[in-house]
């Protein structure tokens, strides 16, 4: 069956749905008689068929790691970086984010995660700031430095786990004049306001998409993207948080699919109208836990 849209494909099925269940209906509303077999049906509906439902973002076990700062005291430095996201004070990530080491960024893969992170005090009671803890934002990477030892200034050289956490962040767990700190870190859904948010970049027959403003566990695995009068097409990663389409869809309405690291998968329906244009970005209603 081939669906203009959602609200098309859903009732059928509602009433497949419906005519399947009814033995099961009977029994139970004759239970419950104050129940309306429709209303019950309708829920059941709902329950089985609703996407991640009751799927959310497990918290990770505590890692070892080190962390250093840059980017200054007001974070103007971390502008930018390998993920993508440009302004992130615009773009809503704020101070607490950190650009990270080769072992922990995979080639960008790790790019909008969240990580909650602690200073090792038992290591370093000296410059460690006892029971406080900080979440952020994986927005850039931290290249290594192979002129220098991984003790001892090549703090992100692979496999060195390292956070060069933006300097608010960082000041938070660590005490400045320390300047490199021992941490536990454990990676945590990220919390969100809003829904996804889709950049469309690019040229005629070559979008790139800069996804931002993701929940739950904050990074994409697999993107899809769809127009108006097109199929569902794979993207690919270009760079950071940047999936690209060689397809033409200007004068289309864009849908997109969006699979998470977790296996999380929404559908953004007509999230892009018709009359897009290259630079804009467009907010959708929907996010992942």
């Amino acid at each position: 069956m081939h669906c203009h849209s959602y609200t098309s494909c859903l009732f059928p099925f509602f009433h497949y749905f419906l005519f399947s269940i009814s033995p099961f209906l009977s029994i139970v509303t004759k239970m419950h008689s104050g129940v309306s077999s429709f209303a019950l049906s309708f829920l059941l509906f709902v329950m089985f068929t609703t996407p991640n439902s009751v799927h959310s973002f497990k918290t990770s076990g505590w890692t070892k790691a080190s962390a250093t700062f840059y980017g200054g005291g007001d974070a103007s430095g971390t502008m930018g970086g390998a993920c993508g996201y440009g302004n992130l004070f615009t773009n809503k990530y704020g101070t607490r984010t950190a650009a990270l080491s080769t072992a922990l960024f995979n080639d960008g893969s790790a790019c909008g995660q969240c990580y909650k992170i602690i200073c090792d005090y038992k290591s370093d009671p000296k410059w460690c700031i006892k029971g406080v803890s900080v979440t952020i934002t994986a927005t850039n990477f931290c290249p290594p430095n192979l002129a220098l030892p991984n003790n001892d200034g090549g703090w992100c050289n692979p496999p060195r786990q390292h956070f060069d956490m933006a300097q608010p962040a960082w000041e938070k767990i660590g005490i400045y004049q320390g300047g490199i700190i021992p941490v536990l870190y454990q990676r945590v859904a990220c919390k969100k306001h809003g829904g996804l948010r889709f950049t469309i970049n690019g040229r005629d027959y070559f979008e790139l998409v800069l996804v931002t403003n993701v929940g739950g566990s904050g990074s994409i695995d697999s993107m899809w993207i769809k127009g108006t009068s097109t199929e569902w097409t794979a993207l690919s990663r270009n760079w950071g948080a940047n999936w690209q389409s060689n397809a033409h869809l200007n004068g289309q309405s864009l849908s997109f699919k969006v699979t998470t690291s977790d296996g999380q998968t929404l559908v953004f329906p007509d999230v892009v109208p018709s009359s897009w244009a290259f630079g804009q970005t467009f907010s959708s209603h929907l996010q992942f836990t």
